[in-house]
């Protein structure tokens, strides 16, 4: 299928040059995606739905605009092209609007990464629900199951293929695939509430991910753990966010980071290239050649060679997220339009570890509702979690927020856990924080 795209996206190439089109860059793509869903005790939906596209970026006369259509057949492209041009040249200059110097394409690694699973394509629909059914199983065996309301499992599996072809000189292809499984529970509170948590993992391979049986058991003990949750006291609290929550954290300070935020003066980071933003623990890159990562790439949206570099090192901000457009606006060489996969320099404790060297505070799981100003860095979130007495969990607590601003926050980070988040990119681990202000009660 792949040799299919790509001749489909050349074509539409050498389309938009005999057009009248300067230069052009044309993506195509395959996705296959299988969903199946489970509500107590029966099945509650099935899909399976195949899509494709291809989308042409036309650089005419200074001026720049974007086509795509579903309709791959030779005479459609034409027609799609050629009414693109023809749009392209009503619209007003933009002179940073070019594609990017063929050096950028260069150095491309030659590592196999591993993002498409070859067992994907043996999954059938027994798999599936025989996957979903273990699931509530496994919910509805924990100690406390007569709490237990409702049980939701599903499981969903992806099979994709992109190339990506420019008239100045880059082609390339990959194809990759991502597996799911996921559990909701909601149970009984004494009080009358009804207290619901979840568990999920995601993986390019089928065989990285747990057994559903254990995401069903830890979807039904996270709920059960709720209950008698209460709101906890205001205060200026030390905080452990557990490592599958940490991401909220770190999205609202990479949003930061990225040159659309910068050139649109949106973005609290601005000018602090080199200067101090977080603690010395704070030491994250971006690697894109993780072995079966979730981010992992070999090139970039718009073709640039994939490359680990330095994003936070000890604190001191090192890189921005910067594609071709952007660093023209901003006189800034580019780096990469995204993130892939974040690398954390770690410490060498797990979350119980940290929740000792607290010793009374906060444990947090995760963060429900709120906003962070990227402009501003002020964040207001709500939260749940445990109370934290003598370094061992004491107590659910919930109906509580948390706010202040992310260059304090980071620069509060007391410790990184050892035990990174491996079903998302971000990776994020267990963090130690010496003060946030929780409002309780």
């Amino acid at each position: 299928m792949s040799e299919e795209l790509l001749e489909a996206a050349r074509a539409a190439v050498r389309m938009a040059l005999r057009h009248g089109a300067q230069d052009a860059a044309v993506a195509a793509s395959r996705a296959r995606h299988v969903e199946f869903s489970w509500r107590d005790g029966q099945v509650e939906t099935a899909s399976e739905a195949t899509t494709r596209g291809l989308g042409v970026d036309l650089y005419v006369d200074g001026r720049f605009a974007s086509v795509s259509t579903s309709d791959l057949r030779p005479e459609a492209l034409e027609r799609l092209v050629a009414d693109g041009v023809a749009l392209t040249r009503a619209l007003a200059p933009d002179p940073f609007r070019k594609l990017p110097d063929p050096a950028l394409y260069a150095g491309r690694a030659d590592v196999d990464l591993q993002l498409a699973d070859p067992d994907h394509d043996r999954l059938d629909a027994t798999a599936r629900r025989r996957a979903v059914a273990a699931v509530e199983e496994a919910a509805r065996s924990v100690p406390g199951k007569e709490r237990i309301l409702s049980v939701s499992a599903s499981v969903g599996d992806t099979s994709a293929e992109r190339v990506f072809v420019t008239s100045n000189g880059f082609e390339g292809a990959r194809r990759g695939t991502d597996h799911g499984v996921s559990a909701q529970v909601s149970v009984a509170d004494p009080d009358g509430r009804r207290p619901e948590d979840w568990d999920a993992a995601t993986a390019r391979f089928l065989s990285d991910l747990p057994d559903p049986a254990d995401v069903g058991h830890g979807a039904a003990e996270r709920a059960l753990s709720r209950i008698g949750s209460v709101k906890g006291e205001s205060a200026v609290s030390p905080v452990v966010v557990d490592a599958r929550a940490a991401g909220r954290l770190v999205g609202a300070l990479f949003g930061a980071l990225s040159g659309s935020s910068l050139q649109q003066k949106r973005s609290f980071l601005e000018g602090k290239l080199g200067e101090r933003i977080g603690s010395d623990r704070l030491d994250v890159a971006d690697d894109p050649f993780v072995v079966r990562g979730l981010g992992s790439r070999l090139w970039d949206g718009e073709g640039i060679a994939a490359r680990r570099f330095p994003v936070i090192e000890k604190g001191v901000l090192r890189s921005y997220y910067v594609d071709t457009y952007y660093g023209r606006k901003l006189g800034m060489a580019p780096t990469t339009s995204r993130i892939s996969n974040l690398a954390w320099r770690l410490g060498p404790q797990g979350r119980d570890e940290l929740l000792a060297a607290m010793g009374r505070g906060l444990l947090v799981t995760g963060f429900l509702g709120g906003n962070s100003n990227s402009t501003t860095g002020d964040f207001s979130l709500g939260v749940q979690g445990f109370r934290v007495e003598g370094g061992r969990i004491a107590g659910p607590v919930g109906e509580m927020n948390a706010s202040g601003n992310l260059r304090d926050l980071w620069n509060q980070l007391a410790e990184v856990g050892n035990d990174p988040y491996r079903y998302s990119a971000t990776r994020t681990p267990s963090l130690l924080f010496t003060g946030i202000q929780i409002a309780g009660r």
